[in-house]
């Protein structure tokens, strides 16, 4: 079974992809879907706007690790937006992409994208219709949840679906009101892959250490393979080289950002999904309150010694 790196806004970044690739490989990882990009009337692709995209990316060991595939995901209610920001992905020599219509955040719902998209099912036909025109059949995916409200609202939605080629459909097995919170409905996921005539990807709770297990709950026999984003970074701080990477990660946030503020911001961030593995339990307070990087490797000599 395939294992993609789910999208996490802020965390599973270039940056991240080229430091942490050793162990994305070692994981089994066959490919990452970046975090989105959002298409708004009037955009303009740039370098900039691309710059977290870059294809035939390294490792740190100059390309000796294998590389994982790599999609770009754009989130937008505007079609003729994304056409434009699509193009601006094939010019950059991706020949996949991914729709977001599954992000639950309010924020983002209220706006009509992400899982908001549940609200126009009309509007995501024609999302759908953009995509696989601009990308070509079986190059383009969607990601999604079983719903806004209710788990068979993605289930009402499978006939339009199954009308487009998608390369596959990653589907979180929780409603857009859930978040991240309750149980996954293995039930309703199920439903959908019965009906699904596109390849579909679980998304949701799998904890990466206990895939075997995973792989034989009830109905997945019927799916591609899996997405997994939460649980691969809360295990990366159980490794025994979590420090020198993280120190990596450091180097390389330096060189990309403007500052210490935002250095400490995303390492913060990264590391705040490490906070309840032995070492990072007594390392986080004290990273919290880092004001300066000089601070945080003073910290990470430390973190060398912490076992």
């Amino acid at each position: 079974m395939e294992l993609w790196l789910a999208p996490l806004r802020g965390v599973t970044i270039r940056a991240f992809r080229e430091v942490f690739l050793g162990p994305l490989v070692d994981a089994g990882f066959a490919g990452a879907v970046a975090p989105f990009i959002p298409a708004n009337p009037g955009i303009r692709v740039t370098d900039r706007m691309l710059s977290d995209l870059v294809p035939g990316e390294n490792g740190p060991d100059g390309g000796a690790t294998p590389r994982i595939a790599l999609v770009p995901q754009v989130i937008t209610r505007h079609p003729d937006a994304m056409r434009t920001l699509l193009r601006g992905f094939r010019a950059a020599g991706f020949d996949c992409a991914d729709l977001n219509a599954g992000c639950p955040f309010p924020m983002i719902v209220r706006r009509g994208r992400g899982a908001g998209l549940f609200k126009d099912p009309a509007l995501l036909e024609s999302l759908l219709a953009a995509g696989c025109e601009e990308m070509g059949p079986g190059r383009f995916s969607l990601k999604i949840r079983l719903g806004l409200e209710k788990p068979d609202e993605l289930l009402a939605l499978m006939p339009m679906i199954n009308r487009y080629p998608l390369a596959f459909i990653s589907v979180h097995a929780r409603t857009a009101r859930q978040r991240y919170e309750g149980n996954v409905d293995v039930d309703a996921f199920r439903a959908v892959c019965e009906v699904s005539s596109n390849p579909v990807l679980f998304n949701g709770d799998v904890d990466i250490e206990s895939l075997p297990d995973a792989r034989n709950l009830p109905g997945l026999e019927l799916i591609r393979g899996f997405m997994i984003g939460r649980s691969f970074i809360r295990g990366l701080g159980r490794r025994v080289d979590a420090v020198e990477l993280l120190s990596r990660y450091v180097d390389r946030s330096c060189a990309e950002l403007p500052g210490d503020r935002p250095v400490l911001g995303r390492v913060k961030e990264l590391v705040s999904y490490w906070r309840e593995s032995p070492v990072w339990r007594r390392l986080w307070p004290l990273l919290k309150v880092c004001s300066s990087v000089a601070e945080l490797r003073m910290l990470f000599k430390r973190g060398c010694h912490v076992r």
